[in-house]
């Protein structure tokens, strides 16, 4: 069933979304729609498409050899838009440090997963989590520095660090006590993964299933990923970021989520990008 079909919304003002799990079924309880509510009338075509702010960082966002964009986030997101008839889906390709910007002045509608930290959040309003994972350490085949973690990254005083520009992992990083003139910022995933993979750089630290993604997509055989023990960090949550004006919005994606969630179809999807039950389960779990 299409959650347009199931999932009613009103003005902003008296939105109330009732729902419950039966069974595997999802019922929601509210009132009658206003179809303006979701489409926002906006000088930046809204009404015509619905914009996607991406990152290339696989698998959960990557481009085909045919040019098509595919991954977790893309996929996950594609299917919320098509079941909340939102309109063509615009995937829009951009860097790290431009998603919350371009989210909050319109630019896009909807971004790619991100950690949803206090900070950010002052900026940008975030969904229910879409996938909750540790950090990893993306190193040279046979991890010469025998790299551990990010405490063990600290200790050695001449290993170096990538991380790219305002993620989550270079603040983790500092506060592991990682000095700055050890930490190489950069503002792509693929130039980072290339220090390592040159020598340049000793490791670089970002989601591991983000390393494994890269790994796999392009078969490389000279690098490995070290997952941050959970005993060090714990694996956290990311959520799709939206404009914090836009409410209706969030809570109608929030409801297909929560009704998508666990299916069949959903852990086939995760399956297809290479998570396993457990890392899906963090996420089911988190809202039961």
């Amino acid at each position: 069933m299409r959650a347009a079909a199931f999932i009613r919304f009103c003005s902003s003002s008296d939105f109330q979304l009732a729902a419950v799990r039966s069974e595997g079924s999802f019922v929601s309880k509210v009132p009658n729609p206003d179809p303006q509510q979701l489409t926002l009338p906006d000088h930046n075509g809204y009404n015509k498409t619905m914009k996607f702010a991406y990152l290339i960082e696989p698998p959960f966002n990557h481009r085909m050899p045919d040019g098509t964009v595919t991954g977790t986030d893309v996929e996950l997101a594609k299917f919320v838009i098509d079941e909340l008839n939102l309109g063509e889906f615009e995937p829009i390709e951009t860097e790290f440090a431009e998603l919350l910007q371009g989210v909050a002045s319109g630019k896009w509608r909807m971004t790619t997963g991100l950690f949803a930290t206090d900070e950010r959040k002052q900026t940008a309003s975030f969904s229910i989590p879409i996938w909750a994972l540790p950090d990893g350490l993306l190193v040279s085949i046979g991890n010469p520095k025998n790299l551990s973690g990010y405490q063990s990254i600290a200790a050695q005083k001449d290993c170096t660090l990538a991380v790219i520009r305002d993620q989550f992992q270079h603040r983790s990083a500092v506060e592991f006590g990682v000095p700055e003139n050890r930490l190489h910022i950069f503002e792509t995933y693929s130039e980072a993964a290339n220090a390592v993979l040159t020598g340049k750089i000793d490791a670089y630290v970002s989601v591991g299933r983000a390393h494994t993604g890269y790994i796999d997509l392009n078969n490389e055989q000279q690098l490995e990923v070290v997952t941050v023990p959970a005993s060090e960090k714990q694996p956290a949550f990311g959520s799709f970021a939206f404009s914090k004006q836009d409410h209706v919005l969030i809570d109608g994606v929030n409801g297909v989520l929560r009704s998508y969630y666990g299916s069949p179809s959903h852990r086939e999807m995760m399956y297809s990008f290479g998570f396993s039950d457990a890392e899906i389960d963090l996420v089911v779990d988190s809202y039961e």
